[in-house]
């Protein structure tokens, strides 16, 4: 059974959790989303990913909660490295990801979000990290990643307290970066997605790596390397064909190399 609904519009994949009623992971569906970017990163033609979930009212629900009923510890340890894994290779796709929030993006149906590199959630979208209402914790980059985007103060909000937050507290926190309204997020992000087919596909790769470096590594780090991966760009012919088609006056053909 396939959990993930794809089809190619242009330079864009787009993938829908498909798992009804509230789009839930499983072990299996995991699997098949880091096998899926997998396959998409090793596909020059893509250069963007939209992520969103089936139906009206759920983006996705994250885990079932049946999966850990039993309290078994293995269960628990085989369910965590499917969500990190899956989710750390989404956050890891050498093209832009972005994430479109139809509706309840609960649990790890937020992180998988979060992994993604941009967020445009409709208007009567509701966010919220509420594993420790059930006395669990957010273990697919959910304590990480919104710290990241919304700071200290609103992490703790959301996972110490169980605040759930509408779209438009989302946008203001910069949780999200657009919201439109009901039935428009999946139009959206394939219209941004399409301007991504316009940049280069080698300088957005790693424009992205050492955007998210500033995570992890200090900017006197950073810097040096930021300059190195510039000078890098040469060895590509998309940068030649880049300042070429610019002087020319016209639309560059990518090679992704």
């Amino acid at each position: 059974m396939a959990f993930l609904i794809e089809r190619i519009e242009g330079n864009t994949a787009i993938l829908t959790i498909s798992n009804p009623p509230a789009n839930t992971w499983t072990r299996e569906s995991l699997n098949e989303l880091k096998e899926k970017v997998l396959e998409l990163n090793d596909n020059s033609e893509i250069y963007a990913l939209v992520l969103t979930g089936e139906g009206e009212k759920f983006f996705s629900a994250g885990a079932d909660l049946k999966l850990f009923a039993d309290g078994d510890k293995g269960n628990a340890a085989t369910m965590a490295k499917a969500f990190g894994e899956a989710f750390e290779t989404l956050s890891a796709f050498r093209g832009v990801s972005i994430a479109a929030i139809n509706g309840y993006a609960m649990g790890g149906g937020l992180e998988v979000a979060l992994a993604c590199d941009i967020r445009i959630a409709e208007i009567q979208a509701v966010m919220a990290l509420p594993e420790a209402t059930v006395g669990l914790l957010p273990c697919a980059g959910g304590t990480q990643n919104l710290t990241a985007l919304v700071g200290e103060g609103w992490a703790k909000r959301m996972i110490l307290c169980g605040e759930r937050i509408d779209a438009t507290k989302a946008l203001n926190l910069g949780l999200v970066e657009e919201v439109v309204e009901k039935g428009e997020a999946l139009n959206a992000a394939i219209a941004l997605a399409a301007k991504v087919a316009k940049q280069s596909p080698s300088a957005v790769a790693v424009c992205k790596k050492l955007i998210q470096s500033g995570r992890s590594m200090p900017r006197t780090q950073a810097l040096p390397i930021e300059r190195e991966l510039f000078i890098g760009l040469f060895d590509t012919e998309d940068q030649a064909e880049g300042v070429n088609a610019f002087l020319e006056k016209r639309a560059a053909v990518w090679k992704n190399r």
